[in-house]
């Protein structure tokens, strides 16, 4: 697993996680004994937690912009995430 490039000694990565359980399981390493079937990616990222390289903070699902790259999603929020990330609508009439 790659190591985590950051600027400088000391700086902190912020995650944004939608899923409070993932929050807590990573802060918590005595739920060790209960989540062996969890991929080493998670063991990783819990690792980076304890020693101070990422900082993981509750976001709400409807502001979570990662979403839409990873899930599918109703036009109406696909539109409105779209937007909020910056991506304009392609307009064919201007070819």
């Amino acid at each position: 697993m790659a190591e985590l490039k950051l600027r400088t000694e000391g700086e902190c990565l912020l995650l944004k996680v939608d899923n409070k359980s993932a929050i807590n399981l990573a802060k918590n390493p005595v739920a060790h004994g209960r989540s062996k079937h969890i991929e080493t990616r998670f063991h990783f990222l819990r690792d980076q937690v304890c020693k101070g390289r990422v900082r993981l903070e509750f976001c709400k699902s409807e502001v979570q912009l990662g979403d839409i790259f990873t899930k599918p999603l109703k036009k109406e929020r696909f539109e409105k995430m779209r937007r909020n990330i910056g991506v304009l609508e392609f307009d064919e009439k201007l070819n």
